[in-house]
């Protein structure tokens, strides 16, 4: 079966505007908490479960060789070589609420590295893809990255997660990055923070945790829109070691836990911001 990132993209936007569709729906029909994960204010709805159940057996129905990973549902292990990775809603939390930014993310991966992904914004519709090599598009209309302006002017998007303890840590890293730059935006969600930058609506992302169904879709758009995307090394602070232990049964903790995108022409300043404003470690 083809390994094709146009082919690949083709259908993840199919999958994403059908699930994106039902998304709406049920938000219209009206949605409660199903369920809670790391924390009581890290919430599921009906609807994220509904919208990747859905994804998945589109994706199957069309390549059932492929492997899943999604964010709501078992692995599903395939022979193909291509995994695709998937949060049904990104943003949960907004769509909860009523608030715009909450998308349908899913991405193609080969051998771990993404060739294809699509974020749609479940409010509008509008739609942000890529295919490696192909650049990126928001409703099929070629994009890139924002002019880099000095780091005292660019807009920064940022996110927190949902225990107590690592909102402190960022917390605090945002409240040292906060005077270096224009300001700071928390929109609350991760898949459309990077296809910001990517449309040149935010000059740069950061964000400490994420998990590969967040970014996975929105790294490859900012890339293709002309944004370095990278996942760095977090700092460990003192406020942290009640839990550093259930912190590093995540393999990618702290090692590439700082999840971060800016314009090609800025990166090494915006790296070297985080790093002193304590987001990133000495060696990131």
């Amino acid at each position: 079966m083809t390994h094709d990132p146009v082919a690949l993209r083709d259908l993840a936007s199919a999958v994403a505007r059908e699930g994106a569709d039902l998304a709406r729906r049920m938000r219209a029909e009206g949605i409660d908490v199903a369920d809670t994960k790391s924390s009581a204010v890290d919430v599921v709805t009906a609807a994220d479960r509904a919208v990747e159940a859905l994804v998945r057996r589109r994706l199957l129905e069309v390549r059932p060789d492929d492997s899943i990973l999604g964010e709501e549902g078992d692995d599903h292990t395939g022979t193909s070589g291509v995994r695709w990775v998937v949060d049904p809603i990104d943003g949960t939390v907004n769509y909860l609420y009523g608030l715009p930014d909450c998308a349908v993310s899913v991405a193609a991966e080969v051998d771990e590295q993404v060739v294809a992904g699509v974020v749609v914004t479940i409010p509008t519709g509008v739609e942000y893809a890529a295919a490696v090599g192909r650049g990126a598009t928001r409703d099929g209309v070629p994009i890139s990255v924002r002019a880099t302006p000095p780091l005292a002017e660019r807009l920064v998007l940022t996110g927190f997660g949902y225990r107590a303890e690592i909102r402190a840590h960022q917390a605090a890293s945002v409240a040292a990055l906060l005077p270096r730059v224009r300001d700071v935006r928390r929109m609350g969600s991760c898949s459309l923070d990077l296809c910001h930058v990517a449309d040149g609506s935010a000059d740069a992302y950061v964000e400490e945790g994420p998990a590969r169904w967040d970014w996975a879709a929105g790294s490859l758009v900012a890339s293709e829109a002309g944004a370095v995307f990278a996942r760095l090394p977090g700092r460990m602070s003192d406020h942290l070691a009640p839990v550093r232990a259930r912190l590093d049964a995540d393999p990618d903790w702290p090692e590439r836990s700082v999840v971060a995108a800016a314009p090609a022409e800025g990166w090494q300043e915006f790296v070297a911001a985080l790093r002193s404003a304590g987001f990133v470690a000495s060696d990131g």
